[in-house]
């Protein structure tokens, strides 16, 4: 099997390069006071913002424990702490790999072929396919939530109110289409014959794939098989979203402490600017369609939003910067720490199994 080792090409490197100075371009052309956020920066509460840092470490273990549940009914085997690396090594690849909003759900599969074998293939793929069907539907629930709650409270704008519906439509859509493929096992056989069908005429018939094929056929077999399991088991669905919603609520109380952490009033209308800001960038970045949503835009696309929603837009920038030196820079470092870790161990693991036959 091939590493998911990362590779740094000129993408990696230059795309958040891009987008940083894209935000830094953004400040400018607004009139943000950039050294006015550097004192409040200087000024915030250092322990409210520890708690918020903390909450990171809180919010990717619920969502590892919500994956493993699904992957432990599968009869897979992946302790609790397993489970919490390869999500830190998940966020780490998704970070790295410009335009691909499933790379992080690719790293885990392959961790754990790579340690259990293929045979378990279909099974993982159904646990993250199942995973990221709940997480799509609980971002969904809480922007139309937060949506309403700022409709009934004090209107909404209307940017924002038709940006959240295109959103919520197109996530619905891809909802449907994900549990289409799942329920329909012809439709994705037929897909996956198309696309290894593309690649022999491609290949001009160089590529011999008919064992490939087989392989794919029942991968292919036993991943609907494990979503058969999980329409029949709606209390593993039900923990597993529950445990997807408190990984989510963590996710928005770190905004909320970022907030407090600057002084900022708080209140429940400071809950539903949150939830909406939140649940529209999150959108984006769930649908699995490539889209490089990392760094630059997401920071822009913040600021917009809490502006618009009645944050002063120096707060905005402001709040913006602290939350993505955690939600990005410090899930960056973190990953990139488990994933040295991790290869270095299934190194020395290799090196013992050569040993071991030799």
């Amino acid at each position: 099997m091939v590493s998911t080792k990362p590779t740094i090409t000129w993408k990696t490197v230059i795309l958040p390069l891009i987008g940083i100075i894209a935000f830094l371009v953004y400040l400018y052309l607004f009139q943000v006071d950039i050294p006015e956020i550097i004192a409040t920066i200087q000024a915030a509460d250092a322990l409210i913002y520890s708690i918020a840092a903390l909450l990171i470490f809180v919010d990717t273990l619920l969502y590892a424990m919500a994956w493993r549940t699904l992957l432990t009914h599968l009869s897979v085997k992946l302790s609790v702490l397993r489970s919490y690396l390869y999500v830190w090594y998940g966020t780490f690849m998704d970070l790295i790999i410009p335009a691909e909003s499933i790379s992080g759900e690719i790293s885990r599969a392959y961790l754990i072929m790579r340690e259990q074998g293929n045979d378990v293939g279909g099974k993982v793929v159904a646990s993250l396919v199942a995973h990221r069907l709940i997480s799509m539907s609980v971002g969904l629930t809480t922007l139309v939530v937060g949506a309403g709650l700022l409709l009934a409270e004090a209107g909404l704008d209307s940017l924002v109110f038709n940006l959240s519906l295109f959103l919520a439509g197109i996530t619905a859509f891809f909802l449907a289409l994900i549990l289409l493929l799942c329920v329909k096992k012809e439709w994705t056989l037929k897909v996956i014959h198309q696309i290894l069908g593309f690649a022999e005429r491609v290949s001009r018939g160089r590529w011999k794939l008919e064992k490939f094929k087989e392989d794919v056929a029942k991968a292919a077999e036993m991943f609907h098989d494990s979503m058969k399991e999980f329409r029949h088991s709606p209390r593993i669905i039900a923990a597993s979203t529950l445990l997807s919603s408190l990984s989510w609520l963590f996710c928005l109380a770190i905004s909320y402490m970022v907030f407090l952490a600057i002084r900022f009033p708080a209140g429940f209308r400071l809950w539903s600017i949150i939830l909406v800001t939140q649940s529209i960038v999150n959108a984006v970045r769930s649908i699995p369609v490539g889209v490089p949503f990392e760094v630059g835009l997401p920071e822009i696309t913040m600021t917009t939003l809490y502006a618009v929603l009645g944050v002063p837009l120096q707060v905005s920038a402001t709040v913006t910067i602290l939350t993505r030196l955690l939600t990005v820079w410090l899930r960056f470092f973190v990953g990139f720490i488990v994933q040295q870790w991790v290869e270095v161990q299934a190194v020395k693991a290799s090196l013992k199994n050569v040993e071991g036959k030799g």
